[in-house]
């Protein structure tokens, strides 16, 4: 346990919570003054940005080139501002601590953390943060539970369990090594675990708070309503996967509060994260997010973007300015019951990679996820996956719901996509044991064999 690194994430903690009062003119004014100083040390270290926006050192942020992932790691020697770290110097770090079994939460070189994502959404990407901006990475995860109304303390430990991916170079495994103290103690649990040993541990463990997967929370909450996990978390935080509407349901009849889902991400940390009125607020004290088009035009609000540009307001190691994210998010207004005045994030639908381009009578059909929730949520007793092969859809259930049938679901989908005019595309539905899961243990809603989309 790295004590001065707690000691900042709760002073970080104390210092946020008086920002829970600011108004929406401090906010604005708060993130004016964060992005010139994240601009002003992105063109002194690094030769990446002074290069990529040329000519436009004093333009306003929205006039920016963005910054895609395969861009950034291309171009990683010369984007980072450190120079004594190289992208080859970071990745033997991470192949060394998956093949050791170190401790993922201990300081590289005693100075930095470092993460990757899994590249299943294109380009494998590796971070990297100092310890300032790893406090500042970890308190952003611990006021999702401040936001919650969940509080924690030397009199009062956060006990909680974690079911998502073990992989040492994942970042919540990076993340729950570092807060791992009398304050936190806590479990975590691979998602691809048999289901009885999940239940035996997190029945031995009784956590406060219970974060996962959505992925992983459907078929726990079916485990506590059959009577064989017997937990009462004061709070259950999905997270790294959409929450349907179908699954919090399922979730709050399990443990009789609504869920609270969690947006996060490798690159960013906390994004947003609900209050007890389950309001998710964007953190825009510590970054910048833009919903726009697929042409890069900013979206106006109640309208879900088509990717995601996040300028990251502490990112110094590495800088994230207009960094593109396929997430396909609406944004909504300011103003909430619970006073707090960071705008409100009405919806994540999802990825860029998870909606289908199937064959219709005039051309491609663009299918969201969301077509398929409406039939298949009611189907899947502990979730589903939808699998594009040369002409047909394979539909995985895990688990079939009582009353439902394979042939009823395959029926009730395929006049879905006939009405949303889609052709020459068949439908076949199986039970399949477990879903298929990426190298961090996440489970997409939809999966695109290589070449159809």
């Amino acid at each position: 346990m790295d004590l001065s690194l707690i000691a900042r994430v709760l002073y970080l903690r104390a210092a946020w919570r008086r920002r829970d009062h600011w108004d929406a003119a401090r906010i604005t004014a708060h993130q004016e003054h964060a992005l010139k100083e994240l601009r002003r040390a992105a063109y002194a270290g690094s030769e990446f940005y002074r290069r990529h926006h040329a000519g436009l050192h004093n333009a306003p942020l929205d006039q920016l080139p963005p910054v895609t992932k395969a861009n950034l790691m291309d171009h990683f020697n010369e984007a980072i501002t450190t120079p004594d770290l190289t992208l080859a110097d970071l990745e033997n770090h991470l192949r060394a601590l998956t093949q050791s079994g170190r401790d993922p939460g201990l300081p590289w070189q005693g100075k930095w953390w470092a993460a990757a994502t899994a590249g299943t959404t294109g380009r494998r990407g590796t971070f990297v943060w100092n310890r300032t901006e790893w406090a500042t990475i970890l308190a952003s995860y611990a006021r999702a539970n401040d936001w919650a109304g969940i509080s924690a303390g030397l009199t009062k430990p956060l006990k909680m369990a974690l079911v998502s991916s073990r992989v040492p170079t994942h970042q919540s495994a990076v993340v729950g090594a570092s807060l791992r103290s009398r304050i936190v103690p806590s479990l975590r649990l691979d998602v691809t675990a048999p289901m009885d040993e999940t239940v035996a541990a997190l029945n031995q463990f009784r956590p406060r708070i219970l974060v996962g997967y959505a992925s992983a929370l459907k078929p726990l909450a079916a485990e506590q309503a059959a009577g064989r996990l017997h937990i009462s978390p004061q709070g259950v935080m999905s997270a790294s996967e959409v929450l349907s509407p179908r699954t919090a349901a399922e979730l709050e009849a399990a443990w009789g509060s609504k869920p609270f889902d969690v947006y996060a991400a490798t690159e960013t940390a906390g994004i947003a994260s609900p209050c007890t009125y389950r309001s998710r607020h964007v953190y825009e004290d510590l970054l910048i997010i833009e919903p726009v088009d697929q042409d890069g035009n900013l979206v106006p609000a109640e309208t879900t973007g088509a990717k995601l540009l996040v300028t990251v307001l502490f990112s110094r190691t590495l800088p994230l300015i207009r960094y593109e994210m396929s997430d396909t998010i609406k944004l909504g207004g300011r103003g909430c019951p619970c006073g707090r005045s960071f705008t409100v994030l009405q919806n994540i639908e999802g990825r860029l990679e998870d909606v289908l381009h199937l064959p219709g009578r005039t051309g491609r059909v663009t299918i969201h996820p969301i077509v398929f929730h409406h039939v298949l949520d009611e189907a899947g007793t502990s979730g589903w996956q939808i699998i594009q092969e040369p002409g047909r859809l394979r539909v995985l259930l895990a688990g079939l719901a009582s009353g439902s049938s394979t042939e009823g679901v395959r029926d009730a989908l395929s006049d879905t996509l006939k009405k949303a005019g889609v052709v020459n595309t068949g439908v076949e539905v199986q039970i399949a044991e477990r879903l298929e899961r990426t190298a961090l243990g996440k489970a997409p809603f939809v999966r695109a064999l290589p070449g159809q989309q």
